[in-house]
């Protein structure tokens, strides 16, 4: 059985830890989806530009994998440099994430949604909107993907950038934080995950390979509080499982 996770956002989602920063994670419970089929987990998990690198998503996957006994599945559908418009419903990302979750869906059951995104938002013109425009994506993705049931993890924005040399906008990042914030103490099942402390890889704009795998055990946590212990799951057999065994019982 495989439960899954769409992973969602912006860069700091796709990850941009450097892999040498830490020590691999080699679990063999964890799949990621990759042309419609669950392969064995490699860097980048999430492979949106040539420099993707460490992901949260693997931290996350490895503490869901040790304590559910279970194999975890990620579908990569997070964009670098993508703003809360790109993701609307309708779109080509919002459409790439329901096409993928549905191919997904067919040979795991999906569990939950992890969300990083907000920093292509600061700016207080776009901040203010932040709430009805990032609710309305996740509405339609609940109804689309008849996911009325399951946890989505919403991810703060770094302390780091505050820094950022230049882009002033990232400073109203306290902003985007505040929304993302309110969605999950407003609405049933999201949670918000603190970003406090946490450091970035030197460019002050993505979060070091460190801070990810402790974010994604901060995204684990939070997700812990609100997923339903007496959900009960149904075994997906791949296709392709399934023409095995036929053959093998002729």
């Amino acid at each position: 059985m495989i439960h899954s996770f769409l992973l969602i956002g912006q860069s700091n989602m796709a990850g941009r830890g450097r892999p040498a920063d830490v020590t691999r994670i080699s679990n063999p419970r964890i799949k990621v989806l990759r042309n419609g089929r669950w392969q064995k987990m490699f860097v980048p998990v999430n492979p949106d530009r040539s420099f993707s690198g460490i992901s949260l998503a693997e931290s996350f996957a490895d503490a869901y994998a040790n304590e559910h006994g279970v194999d975890v599945g990620l579908i990569p559908c997070a964009d670098g440099g993508t703003s809360l418009s790109q993701w609307r419903e309708g779109g080509l990302l919002y459409d790439n994430a329901v096409y993928q979750t549905r191919l997904a869906d067919r040979t795991s059951t999906i569990v939950g949604v992890l969300w990083h995104q907000g920093e292509a938002d600061c700016a207080p013109s776009l901040a203010e909107l932040y709430y009805e425009k990032a609710l309305a994506i996740f509405s339609a993705l609940r109804r689309d993907l008849k996911l009325h049931d399951v946890p989505f993890i919403l991810g703060g924005l770094g302390d780091f950038l505050a820094k950022h040399p230049t882009s002033p906008a990232l400073s109203n990042y306290p902003a985007v934080n505040a929304e993302l914030q309110r969605i999950a103490n407003e609405n049933e099942l999201y949670g918000f995950v603190s970003a406090e402390g946490l450091s970035d890889n030197g460019d002050t704009l993505h979060f070091s390979a460190p801070a990810l795998r402790e974010f994604g055990l901060r995204y684990y946590d939070v997700f812990k509080k609100l997923e339903k212990k007496d959900r009960v799951f149904v075994e997906k057999v791949a296709p392709d499982d399934a023409v095995r065994t036929a053959m093998e019982e002729l």
